[in-house]
Protein backbone atom coordinates (compact mmCIF):
# COMPACT_ATOMS: atom_id res chain seq x y z
CA UNK A 1 0.00 0.00 0.00
CA UNK A 2 1.39 3.14 -0.86
CA UNK A 3 1.64 6.56 1.51
CA UNK A 4 -0.81 8.20 -0.13
CA UNK A 5 -3.56 5.40 -0.15
CA UNK A 6 -2.72 4.73 3.51
CA UNK A 7 -3.23 8.20 4.64
CA UNK A 8 -6.69 8.90 2.74
CA UNK A 9 -8.08 5.44 4.29
CA UNK A 10 -6.72 6.94 7.64
CA UNK A 11 -8.47 10.43 6.86
CA UNK A 12 -11.52 8.60 5.94
CA UNK A 13 -11.22 6.45 9.49
CA UNK A 14 -11.15 9.08 11.59
CA UNK A 15 -13.77 10.94 10.03
CA UNK A 16 -16.55 8.24 10.47
CA UNK A 17 -14.72 7.44 14.34
CA UNK A 18 -15.95 11.47 14.38
CA UNK A 19 -19.06 11.46 13.28
CA UNK A 20 -19.94 7.90 15.57
CA UNK A 21 -18.37 9.75 18.62
CA UNK A 22 -20.92 12.82 17.68
CA UNK A 23 -23.67 10.71 17.48
CA UNK A 24 -23.42 9.02 21.13
CA UNK A 25 -22.74 12.28 22.30
CA UNK A 26 -25.95 13.98 20.80
CA UNK A 27 -27.97 10.18 22.09
CA UNK A 28 -27.02 10.56 25.39
CA UNK A 29 -28.02 14.76 25.51
CA UNK A 30 -30.82 15.11 28.46
CA UNK A 31 -33.98 16.43 27.77
CA UNK A 32 -34.96 19.71 29.90
CA UNK A 33 -37.08 17.69 31.71
CA UNK A 34 -35.24 14.94 32.21
CA UNK A 35 -32.60 17.44 33.98
CA UNK A 36 -35.54 18.72 36.04
CA UNK A 37 -36.30 15.42 36.96
CA UNK A 38 -32.70 14.49 38.30
CA UNK A 39 -32.57 17.05 40.21
CA UNK A 40 -36.25 17.45 41.59
CA UNK A 41 -37.05 14.18 41.67
CA UNK A 42 -34.19 11.17 40.99
CA UNK A 43 -33.07 12.39 45.04
CA UNK A 44 -36.29 10.27 46.49
CA UNK A 45 -37.67 8.73 43.23
CA UNK A 46 -34.63 7.53 41.77
CA UNK A 47 -33.18 8.34 38.49
CA UNK A 48 -35.33 5.38 37.03
CA UNK A 49 -38.49 6.62 39.39
CA UNK A 50 -38.93 2.97 41.33
CA UNK A 51 -38.02 4.77 44.21
CA UNK A 52 -35.55 2.28 45.00
CA UNK A 53 -33.14 4.73 46.77
CA UNK A 54 -32.10 5.51 50.30
CA UNK A 55 -34.18 9.02 50.51
CA UNK A 56 -36.82 7.08 48.72
CA UNK A 57 -37.17 4.08 50.88
CA UNK A 58 -36.82 5.81 53.88
CA UNK A 59 -39.98 8.75 53.24
CA UNK A 60 -42.03 5.78 51.17
CA UNK A 61 -41.20 7.33 47.89
CA UNK A 62 -43.55 5.56 45.04
CA UNK A 63 -42.63 3.92 42.05
CA UNK A 64 -43.41 6.07 39.45
CA UNK A 65 -43.50 2.92 37.14
CA UNK A 66 -46.14 1.27 38.96
CA UNK A 67 -49.77 0.45 37.65
CA UNK A 68 -50.65 2.54 40.54
CA UNK A 69 -49.34 5.72 39.97
CA UNK A 70 -49.34 5.40 36.06
CA UNK A 71 -53.19 4.88 36.63
CA UNK A 72 -53.67 8.75 37.93
CA UNK A 73 -54.64 11.08 35.13
CA UNK A 74 -52.10 13.60 34.09
CA UNK A 75 -53.68 16.77 36.17
CA UNK A 76 -53.96 14.45 39.05
CA UNK A 77 -50.16 13.89 38.71
CA UNK A 78 -49.41 18.02 38.13
CA UNK A 79 -51.65 18.21 41.41
CA UNK A 80 -49.28 15.91 42.77
CA UNK A 81 -46.62 17.58 42.02
CA UNK A 82 -47.47 21.37 42.37
CA UNK A 83 -49.21 20.81 46.34
CA UNK A 84 -46.89 17.73 47.53
CA UNK A 85 -48.52 14.96 49.27
CA UNK A 86 -47.31 12.72 51.82
CA UNK A 87 -43.75 13.59 52.63
CA UNK A 88 -43.04 14.76 49.20
CA UNK A 89 -43.04 18.90 48.91
CA UNK A 90 -44.99 21.18 46.90
CA UNK A 91 -43.09 22.35 43.81
CA UNK A 92 -46.00 24.99 42.16
CA UNK A 93 -43.84 27.65 43.45
CA UNK A 94 -40.85 26.57 42.39
CA UNK A 95 -41.76 25.09 38.77
CA UNK A 96 -43.75 26.72 35.78
CA UNK A 97 -46.93 25.06 34.96
CA UNK A 98 -44.52 24.02 31.56
CA UNK A 99 -41.80 22.23 33.70
CA UNK A 100 -44.99 20.40 35.86
CA UNK A 101 -46.58 18.92 32.63
CA UNK A 102 -43.20 17.93 31.16
CA UNK A 103 -42.41 16.18 34.43
CA UNK A 104 -45.45 14.40 33.73
CA UNK A 105 -44.75 13.26 30.21
CA UNK A 106 -41.22 12.43 31.56
CA UNK A 107 -43.11 10.58 34.12
CA UNK A 108 -45.20 8.77 31.42
CA UNK A 109 -42.03 7.71 29.71
CA UNK A 110 -41.14 5.95 32.83
CA UNK A 111 -43.34 2.78 32.27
Amino acid sequence: MNGKLFARILFYALIVTGLLNLSVVTSRAQSPAETLFKSKCAPCHGADGQGDVPMGKKLGAHNLKSPEVQAHSDAQLAGIIAKGQNHMPPYGGRLSADEINDLVKFIRSLK
